[in-house]
């Protein structure tokens, strides 16, 4: 059902937020996601997380299409940390069921300080030599790991990851950043349906489900902002940037977190 409203335009332009972050930092937008569904739109917790997948899904799908067609993606790399994230994404639906929705948002504010710390840090990813970085060995077992427990938390708070994926597949997988992008971005999607379809059989079991208008209209939203993003980043200092909005994530992550610990409590 199409809502209307104040809070909805303040929905609407969260939405767009959401994708001109994505675009303008590569990673961490789709964090965005489950706060403005929760307090602007006023989903319940667990729907908004199962939403979140969908659009994040949705969103980080079309941004991948660029970097398919240019050859940018490292399909190994997909499978090393995609099959595995895919597989702990299932498991954090799954797990889903066995905690509150109270607690979830605990994890997710969790996710979000650590996404900010990630931010704050000035240190490249990887060294630079002659303009380009060095990337380190491949280590399949490492990368997998990771891909699992990225996975997992996926599932469970229905963030993309990407802020974790980067680094794992510069550091871990030996990408280099124009691939390390592109190849977050197939990861991110594919983990993002899984738990999104697993989450749908979780919600109708217990009688709930999604507002497929919603889901629809927030990632279109949010495509045109990726988009719009990806434009005025080349104009702007992205360390800048990433510094900003680490303090908007730690402020967020502090409300998400005042607000819920009472309910566990």
């Amino acid at each position: 059902m199409l809502r209307r409203g104040p809070a909805m335009i303040l929905a609407w332009l969260g939405a767009a937020l959401i994708g001109l972050s994505l675009g303008l930092l590569g990673s961490g937008g789709s964090i965005l996601t489950v706060p403005v569904l929760v307090y602007l739109v006023g989903e319940p917790e667990k729907i908004a997380i199962a939403e979140s997948l969908a659009v994040v899904g949705g969103i980080s799908l079309v941004g991948a299409l660029p970097y398919a067609l240019r050859r940018q993606v490292d399909w190994t790399s997909v499978v090393w940390f995609g099959i595995p994230g895919v597989v702990g994404t299932f498991l954090g639906a799954a797990l889903s069921v066995y905690l509150s929705g109270a607690v979830q948002l605990l994890l997710f504010a969790a996710v979000m300080l650590l996404a900010a710390v990630m931010m704050f840090r000035s240190s490249p990813i990887a060294g630079e030599q002659g303009g380009e970085q060095v990337a380190g060995p491949r280590s399949p077992l490492k990368v997998g790991l990771e891909g699992l427990v990225v996975g997992v938390v996926t599932g469970l708070v229905g963030v993309g990851g990407g802020f974790l994926i980067i680094p794992a597949l510069v550091l871990l997988g030996g990408l280099h950043m124009c691939l390390a992008v592109g190849t977050s971005l197939l990861i991110i999607a594919a983990k993002s349906f899984v738990g999104f379809f697993k989450y749908l059989g979780v919600l109708g079991e217990q009688g709930l489900s999604v507002d497929w208008s919603l889901i629809l209209i927030f990632t279109a939203i949010g495509i045109v902002g990726s988009f719009l993003g990806a434009r005025l980043g080349q104009r702007i200092a992205g360390e800048r940037l990433k510094k900003g909005f680490a303090v908007f994530l730690v402020l967020m992550g502090a409300y998400v977190l005042a607000t819920n610990v009472p309910k566990v409590l």
